[in-house]
């Protein structure tokens, strides 16, 4: 009965987690603007890992394999925002006509 369940909540984790790439991939294809497809990508990339990872350990159990799964997700909480970061500094520094464009888009 336990395993059945832990089975169950780790699917739904690893179902929840594809499900949450996927909307960031059409995203990433339906945005026009660098920023938001960052911001589309990030965020997939942040909780889509996050969840799939998370049902691989609730299906593995607690043993040095998850351990290992557990630091892969501190790697990309860490290292996602600070390259997401890195990639739209660059786009606003060599970006020449951006303020043009976001006025644009806010009309």
């Amino acid at each position: 009965m336990l395993e059945g369940l832990k089975l169950t909540i780790a699917a739904i984790c690893m179902l929840f987690g594809v499900v949450i790439m996927a909307i960031a991939t059409i995203g990433v294809y339906r945005f026009h603007f660098v920023l938001n497809r960052m911001h589309a990508a990030a965020m997939g990339d942040t909780l889509g890992i996050l969840f799939v990872l998370l049902g691989l350990i609730l299906k593995n159990g607690f043993t040095l394999l998850s351990a290992k799964l557990l630091m892969i997700i501190v790697f990309f909480w860490l290292a996602s925002p600070v390259c997401s970061h890195l990639v739209s500094k660059l786009e606003v520094t060599t970006h020449e006509h951006l303020e043009k464009e976001c006025e644009i888009r806010r009309d």
